[in-house]
């Protein structure tokens, strides 16, 4: 059978379609390119400068500052939405009332509404003494001497009935529980109701209480020469104490990295959380600059 066309024929006429091709897709990508809509270059640094914001936000303060946003380390009780909803609803809290910063060892007074007192109103002073639990469960507890008899109160720091949370006295202790106050004298827990707050320093800098508490003779609440806390000072103890403290000691647990692993938040957890948190304390900056812009106008007088 004589073919259709010669090889000559075949080779001239696959040029001629390849070349129609290029000039269809080079064609099409030209008005492609022109009906884009070029990006302004305001719009372009305005973007980089946001993320270069967001990469340079301190996360070491925020996981201090604002240890609560970190969800339960322990994987079989975590769930990503659930975190996701109970981040929106502290901060949506935070936005209603203002949550200072502070830490254990700091001198809180707190505010909340209670039927049965006068005013509807309770307030309480006393020094924070431990800061524990998760997301919305997080609670702080305060501990003040009245009538020469130890009192403390565990808020939930995002409990509706918590009105203000006002710093009196902001500082670090070397620990960071001081729950052994309870077996020291009460002289370290008196604090006065009617305690003015005390300015912060403006170099920013949170300053560390480096006082050391002598506990009382026994009997403690707890076995305090096991614990190994750095502002309390332990009686002398009979041989026997510190043999069986020692047998119970784990010194290794320091050096244990999957120990330290399993309890702690991975770090692309804490970056995401913490992109919020930011996100939320400046958009609150912005509105309370202006708030007081706000104030410090002054509408001008007619001229008589």
């Amino acid at each position: 059978m004589v073919p259709m066309f010669s090889p000559c024929v075949s080779r001239i006429v696959g040029g001629y379609c390849r070349n129609v091709a290029l000039r269809h897709l080079s064609s099409h990508a030209a008005s492609t390119t022109k009906n884009e809509v070029p990006v302004p270059a305001q719009e372009s640094q305005e973007e980089a400068l946001a993320t270069k914001e967001k990469e340079t936000f301190s996360l070491p303060d925020y996981r201090f500052i604002y240890p609560e946003f970190l969800p339960n380390p322990d994987l079989t009780l975590r769930h990503r939405l659930a975190e996701r909803l109970e981040r929106v609803d502290m901060l949506r809290r935070r936005s209603r009332m203002e949550i200072p910063e502070f830490y254990v060892g700091s001198v809180l007074a707190v505010t909340v509404s209670d039927q049965q007192a006068p005013g509807k109103l309770s307030r309480f002073v006393g020094i924070c003494i431990l800061r524990e639990g998760h997301g919305l469960r997080a609670t702080m507890t305060l501990r003040n001497a009245i009538d020469q008899q130890g009192v403390e109160i565990c808020y939930p720091l995002y409990n509706p009935t918590v009105q203000k949370v006002q710093v009196l006295r902001l500082e670090k202790r070397l620990d960071d529980d001081l729950r052994y106050l309870r077996d020291c004298p009460l002289e370290y827990s008196t604090f006065a109701f009617d305690m003015e707050p005390e300015l912060v320093s403006e170099s920013g800098e949170i300053p560390v209480n480096t006082v050391q508490v002598p506990l009382r003779p026994r009997p403690w609440t707890w076995r305090w020469e096991r614990a190994g806390m750095k502002g309390l000072i332990v009686p002398q103890l009979r041989e026997d104490f510190y043999q069986r403290a020692k047998k119970v000691s784990e010194p290794w647990v320091k050096y244990d990295l999957m120990r330290e692993y399993r309890q702690s938040v991975p770090e692309e957890d804490q970056q995401r959380i913490f992109a919020d948190v930011h996100e939320h304390v400046q958009s609150q900056e912005t509105d309370q600059r202006r708030v007081r812009r706000r104030r410090e106008f002054v509408a001008p007088k007619k001229a008589s």
